[in-house]
Order: C-alpha cells, then structure tokens, then sequence
C-alpha cells in the first residue's frame, strides 16, 4: 500500500511526462537554448508573424530600390528581363530547404548588428548622395543577410546563405561599366563571328567578310555590301551577367557538390562569350537575306532563342559531372 500511495503522491504532484510529450509540439513551443537564449522554431505562427512584420519594414525601407529595379527590368526585358525571375528562384531554394528550416532553432546573433548597419548606411549613402542603383543593390543584399542572420542565428543561415547571395544576380549594372566591359566583349564577338562567318562564306563562295574595328562588312556574291555594326547587334556584358544568372540557377538547383557548382559557375563566361560570337554570325547570315532581319524585334527573338541550345549545354554538363560522382562512387571489386 505505500508503494502504491508513493505512486499515486507522484501522479498527483508531478506532470504526466507522457501525456505532456504527446500535446505539446517541440517546434510550436519556444524553449531554451542550452545557454539560456531563448529560440522558437522558424516555421512556428509567431516565427512566421515576426518574420512577415520584418519583411514588410524591410520592403519598406528599401522600397525605392525595388520600384527602380522593377521598372528597368520590366522596361528592358532584352538586357535585365532575367532579373525578374531570380527572386522566385532564390524563393524556391528556400522551399527545397523547408523541413530543415522547421527543425532550425532560431535566436539572436547580435554580431550581425555590424553588417546591418554598414547595410543600411551604405544603402542611405548612394541613395542621397551619389545615386548609385548598383552599388544601392549590393547594400540591400548585405542587409538581408545581416537581418536574417541577426535575427535566426548562423544556423539558419546554411539554409538562407546560398538563396540570399544568389539574389545579387538581379542588380542591374551601373552603365559606366557596363561600357568599359562591354567594348572588349564585343571586339571578341566581333573577331569570333568573322572568323565563323569567313569559314562559312569563304569555302563556298556565297560571300566574303571583312572586319573594321567591331563592324563586319558582308560583301555578297552580288556585289552587295551589308554592313553590320556589332556594338549595335547586341550588348555581350548583358549576355554574360544573363549566363550567369542562368549557371548559378542550374548550378544550385542540379549540383549538389561545390566543385560541381564551381565548375558551372566558371563556364558561365565563356558559353556566354561563345554563344555571343553565334548570336552575331546567325545575325550577319540574315542580313544577306534582309538587312531588317539583324536589328528590332529580330534581334531580340534571336538572342531569346540562343537561350534554349545554352540552357541544354549547361544541362548536359551537369549531367556529365552527376555521372562523373556516379562512376567515382561505386565501390570497386575485392
């Protein structure tokens, strides 16, 4: 009987450790760190709705950028259209991420104070004084990080690292760049589409073609002269940040390994300047059949099209380097 009163005692003084661990949902609860912080789970409803006010605040600050960057974006589809899409991209990488974000404790790292700050001052800094969307961009990016940081912990951030970073590649460039870079692009778009077009027309003797600084000069068999001026033809610097977008997507989304995602990352410039010097030769094609055909609305068609064959050569490489683990990791033969 006293052993049974002493179970009873116990039952009527102390919780059901049982019944409390099956009601009660570690993730929806806040609890302690094991150094006294105090942490919630991301995906709990106050998790949410603190991270839905922060959000807003954040849009809010930085809500001249964002309708700056909407607008040239939405304006020049041809060069910065991409930029549309790397938010959803960078938002389904988070998705993919989701079951281990709801099991990530979150709490404060006050380090991250530092780089929120250098953020935002630099944010209000070129948007005052200097003016600068570009370097504006960077500055948002920064504070993202650093907010997000601050306010999960660098836990979090394994899963919010690569999605925030890959957010850089919707800053459109500055101009002035943009011209510096742009002019020895196009001198190589220009050297490599008349190197392709000479092998084409010289053989055959349909045309023969002749450059003069970055403009191709397309004499027919006729006698016909087609000037084609590759500056105007197409921008190559606005071609390479697109591939870039585009390697990183792939790169994220279909490698797994970093020297894999390296390797992407690193072909990105020289299929952009490749797929360039194509874009400029099938240009100067169409020009010996109606000189219309190489500027306006065909021009951008085309340059649109090239995406599809560049997005199935980074494909076909993430496929080689998937099946180079595949090969590597089978285990050999006693």
């Amino acid at each position: 009987m006293g052993e049974e009163r002493g179970l009873v005692g116990r039952s009527e003084n102390q919780p059901d450790m049982t019944t409390q661990s099956t009601t009660t949902n570690p993730i929806d609860a806040d609890s302690a760190a094991p150094d006294g912080r105090l942490v919630c789970g991301m995906l709990t409803r106050r998790g949410l709705l603190i991270s839905v006010v922060l959000g807003a605040l954040f849009v809010l600050l930085f809500r001249q950028w964002f309708s700056y960057q909407f607008k040239m974006s939405w304006e020049n589809k041809e060069d910065w259209g991409h930029a549309l899409v790397i938010p959803f991209i960078s938002g389904y990488l988070l998705w993919l991420s989701r079951k281990m974000i709801a099991k990530t404790p979150v709490h404060v790292f006050w380090p991250a104070v530092v780089p929120f700050l250098v953020g935002i001052f630099s944010y209000i800094y070129n948007l005052f004084f200097i003016s600068n969307p570009m370097l504006q961009g960077f500055s948002m990016v920064l504070s993202l990080g650093s907010m997000v940081l601050l306010c999960t912990g660098p836990g979090m951030m394994r899963y919010a690292f690569l999605p925030i970073v890959y957010l850089l590649l919707m800053v459109t460039i500055s101009e002035s760049i943009m011209l510096q870079v742009t002019f020895s692009l196009q001198l190589m778009a220009s050297q490599g589409s008349w190197l392709m077009l000479s092998l084409i027309g010289e053989p055959t003797g349909w045309f023969s073609v002749d450059l003069v600084g970055n403009q191709l000069n397309i004499l027919s068999g006729s006698g016909e002269l087609h000037p084609l001026n590759v500056a105007e033809a197409c921008s190559g610097m606005r071609m390479v940040v697109a591939f870039y977008a585009l390697a990183g997507a792939v790169a994220l989304l279909g490698c797994t390994q970093w020297w894999q995602r390296i390797s992407l990352i690193l072909l990105a410039g020289p299929v952009a300047i490749l797929m360039n010097m194509v874009r400029v030769t099938v240009l100067g094609l169409l020009t010996l059949f109606d000189p219309e055909l190489a500027s306006g609305d065909a021009h951008t068609i085309i340059g649109t099209i090239l995406l599809v064959p560049s997005l199935g050569l980074f494909m076909g490489v993430v496929w080689v380097l998937n099946r180079i683990i595949g090969t590597s990791g089978k285990e050999q033969p006693a």
